[in-house]
Formats: C-alpha cells, structure tokens, sequence
C-alpha cells in the first residue's frame, strides 16, 4: 500500500482528533470510542486505484475544480453527508485540472460530476450541484439498491 495522504477527522461522539488515512483495507474508527469516523479523502491520476477502486465501501467521487462556483457551494453538503455516512460511504474529491486522466476516464464534460462507485463499477452518477437534502437522497437511494442482492 502506497501512501497517498490522510485528513485530520474529529469524532462526532468524543471530539478526539484522528489521522484518517485516504487510503485503508477496513473503515475508519476512532482511536478512543471506535465510533465510526467521517472518511474524506483526495485522488489524482497516480492515486485513484489506491483510493477508490480499493476502497471497501462505496465512494462518492467528486471531480471538481477550485475555479468552480457550484463546485465550492456542493463540497460543505458533501461534506456534512459524508459525515451522516459515516461507515457507509467514503468521500473522495478529484480535482479535475490535476487529474484529466481520472476526468478523461468518465467522460467528464462539467463540474462538478458525482459518482459513486464500487470498485470499478459506477453504480450512479450526477452532474451539477444539487442542495443537500436532493444528495442524500440520491445516496440513500444509490446506497441501498447497492446493498440488495441482484435477482
């Protein structure tokens, strides 16, 4: 396992700051409570298998850009969400002027472009910044036909 980076995630239960790595083989838990902890991570080119593809919950991939209005207005939704999440869906954002493979690879033609993912599998996908409320439900709903089992 190649290390890529890791966020600093204050649990919701104790407030104890942990090091969240973007990369990891289980979900991550706080070091005092093992509560679940919110899972955000970052990926580029050199970094999406590691981080997304390996990954073993979904991912909500995020491919935005720093220039972009609605990109900044979705990302605290995204954000919050990931933390209601906790356990069940892991964050991961892609800056699309560092990483036009990653953009390149899913037909990326505007920002921001949600997919949540499987490994390699795209399970949905949404264009354009949506507010909360309409993104939790989109998760919920991609999440839990995620979870049945295919008859």
């Amino acid at each position: 396992m190649t290390s890529s980076g890791s966020t600093v995630a204050t649990c919701g239960t104790c407030g104890t700051k942990n090091r969240v790595p973007w990369e990891a083989d289980g979900v991550p838990r706080c070091g005092k409570c093992k509560s679940l902890l919110p899972w955000i991570g970052e990926a580029g080119d050199g970094t999406f298998a590691e981080v997304v593809t390996a990954s073993v919950i979904p991912v909500l991939v995020d491919i935005w850009a720093p220039w972009c209005g609605p990109c900044r207005m979705v990302s605290p939704a995204l954000e919050h969400l990931a933390g209601e999440m906790a356990g069940r869906i892991k964050l991961v954002k892609v800056n699309a002027d560092v990483a036009p493979q990653v953009s390149a690879a899913f037909e990326v033609r505007a920002i921001p472009t949600l997919l949540v993912m499987r490994g390699d599998e795209v399970l949905s996908r949404q264009t354009g910044a949506a507010p909360e409320h309409q993104l939790r439900n989109w998760l919920e709903e991609v999440l839990s036909s995620a979870s049945s089992p295919q008859v």
